[in-house]
Order: structure tokens, then sequence, then C-alpha cells
């Protein structure tokens, strides 16, 4: 159960938890294909993308791949999924319109403006997110967020990467909490609910995505439902 009377910070992830990855995603790339006239089924490509990147951003988070890397190898191994050649040219044409184009749309999850106007009443709101920086401030500015948070802090400007404690802790110094104040709200339990959760932080786990259950903290299903705990 959360404790919401002690909590004066609540820090919320960006993608997936607030913003529409995979709705803005797909029109994303239907945009691209359309541009440059590239022959593939977008529903299709979809079913082996999404989970491709999301293994690509697990890999990331973890060090063990690049900046640089997570931007064409989640192209490559779906293209390679589809049975589908593509020169690296093109194969770099379409991350460079991806990365260019994505935060043009602006989808939220059902319920995010509701939610925040409400929290925004009584709670200090901040963003922490692993997403690139020039493309995290983006979607921010152009899905309507930016009134309703004080600071967002990215790992690109930060310097580290959720789960690593030094994300949170620059964070919470910044805005001037502690981990008894401060609640985070995400989709991932290995960088959002873990990481903030070895800090003594409370968490709530946005389970948008299917992760395993667990017992760890309170798991949500919908924003609507985080308004309802905090009546």
């Amino acid at each position: 159960m959360i404790n919401v009377n002690r909590i004066s910070d609540i820090f919320f992830d960006l993608d997936h938890t607030l913003w529409d990855f995979e709705k803005n995603s797909a029109l994303t790339f239907e945009l691209i294909f359309s541009k440059l006239n590239c022959k593939v089924e977008i529903h299709d490509f979809l079913a082996h993308y999404n989970p491709i990147n999301q293994n690509c951003w697990r890999l990331y988070r973890q060090n063990k791949i690049s900046q640089k890397e997570l931007r064409i190898q989640r192209l490559v191994q779906t293209f390679n999924a589809l049975n589908i050649k593509i020169k690296v040219k093109e194969l770099k044409e379409i991350s460079n319109q991806y990365i260019e184009n994505l935060s043009k749309f602006p989808y939220l999850f059902e319920g995010a403006n509701d939610l925040l106007k409400h929290l925004k009443k009584n709670y200090k709101l901040h963003i922490i997110t692993n997403g690139f920086d020039r493309v995290q401030n983006f979607k921010i500015k152009n899905s309507g967020l930016k009134p309703y948070f004080n600071f967002i802090f990215t790992a690109e400007k930060v310097g580290f990467k959720k789960p690593h404690p030094k994300i949170f802790e620059t964070a919470m110094n910044t805005v001037g909490s502690t981990p008894y104040s401060s609640l985070m709200i995400g989709d991932t339990f290995e960088a959002d609910i873990q990481g903030a959760l070895k800090l003594g932080m409370q968490a709530l786990h946005f389970n948008s995505h299917n992760e395993p259950e667990h017992k760890r903290c309170t798991i949500i299903y919908s924003l609507k439902d985080i308004q309802q705990i905090f009546k």
C-alpha cells in the first residue's frame, strides 16, 4: 500500500507510463514508410519491432550496447525477423527519420492529463527518463506535459541510467526531497521499481506492457487507478 501522507514529490517515467510509446511509434513508422515508399506491412513490422525494441533498451540500460547501436540494431533485428533485405543506407535513413519524427506525435495514455491536474494540486511532479535528452524534451513539449512538471531528468544529462541509484539521488537532491517523501511511478520493474525501492522510495508499477506479477509494490493497470489512490 502507498502511504500518501508522507509524499511530497512524485517522479514519473515518461515512455509507456504517460506518453503512449506504442501508438506514437506506430504512427511514426507509418509516416516514414509512406514517405520512403517502403513496402512493409506495418502490423507485421510492429509485432516484431516492439519486443525487439524493449530488449534493446534493456541492453542499453545495462550498458551492453551504445545509443547508436540501439538505434540501428532494433531495426536490423526487425527486418531480419521479417526476412526483408535492406541496405545499410536505408536503415540509417529510417533510423534518422524515426528520431526526427517520433516526438511530433502527442498521444498520451488515457487519463494522463486528468491525473496530472489532480496530483499537481498537492504534490511536486517531476520526470526521470532513460530516453534521449533532445527527443524526450520534444515529446514533453509537444504532448502538452511540460506545465505539469517542475524538473525533467534524463539519463543522458545526469550521466546515469535507471536503475542506477545516482539518477534517483541526483533527482531527489535537486528537488529537495528524500526517499521517505518520494514516490516513483513507472512501467519497467527493473529500471523504475527496483531502482526506486533500493533507495527506500515508494513505488507504483504501472504495468502497461504485461510484465510478470510481483509483490514488491502496488501494481496498477490504468492511470485512473492512480487517481483512486490519491483521492
